[in-house]
């Protein structure tokens, strides 16, 4: 995933223990995955946010992908929807946010279809010298 949309080359040692702990660590965020004929064939992830601006949580959508031969037919649509009916159930949440690289015209065209606006803020981050 991170190769074909950011071409970036992660060590699978921690992206398996970055999964694991989401797991042993429930508070940190959910999965949601798409299947067709029981093959996973899109995931997303949501990890929450605090705004001390509104006293509510955001949910940050994030890892986004769909495997090529399955997009364009309504996946990440089906996946968005649950996203927001779940955030319906779930009091405390007030909206979403969702990182997406500069370059993707294609997936900002698809979250623009789905209601998304584009934030006025960017996003600036340093690593710690260990990471």
């Amino acid at each position: 995933m991170a190769q074909e949309t950011e071409n970036k080359d992660l060590i699978p040692e921690v992206i398996l223990a970055g999964v694991r702990a989401l797991f042993e660590h429930p508070t940190r965020g959910i999965y949601i995955v798409a299947e067709t004929e029981g093959n996973v064939v899109a995931c997303l992830m949501i990890t929450p946010q605090w705004s001390g601006w509104r006293n509510w949580v955001f949910w940050v959508v994030q890892s986004v992908f769909v495997q090529a031969d399955h997009r364009r037919r309504g996946i990440y649509r089906s996946m968005y929807g649950l996203v927001k009916e779940l955030a319906e159930e779930e009091p405390g949440v007030c909206g979403f946010r969702l990182y997406v690289e500069q370059d993707n015209d294609r997936a900002q065209e698809t979250y623009r279809a789905l209601g998304m606006t584009q934030s006025p803020y960017r996003l600036f981050e340093e690593l710690k010298s260990d990471v």
